[in-house]
């Protein structure tokens, strides 16, 4: 990935995270679903793996157990994936 897409790809995946974590409690599972989605195709078309598994490992969870149960553990993941990332980490 080159210099110049890091921090605009960083600070959308942050934003999509933050903004889920913001309104937990205000969204339907499928509403839910297709927010993490997003976040995973993001991650997928700039080959970040290990956010596009933690989206989908949320995904499962969340079909598995619910929307609150596992909802922030998760989001911080994500969130602390996004920030340690090499591939985004500005230079």
């Amino acid at each position: 990935m080159r210099q110049d897409f890091r921090l605009p790809v960083r600070a959308e995946l942050l934003r999509r995270i933050d903004g889920i974590a913001a309104e937990r409690g205000h969204f339907s599972a499928a509403r839910l679903h297709a927010a993490v989605d997003h976040i995973r195709f993001i991650a997928h078309a700039h080959h970040l793996d290990t956010i596009e598994s933690q989206a989908e490992i949320l995904q499962s969870a969340v079909s598995l157990h619910g929307l609150d149960a596992v909802l922030m553990s998760y989001l911080d993941g994500m969130h602390q994936a996004v920030l340690s990332d090499p591939a985004l980490r500005p230079s």
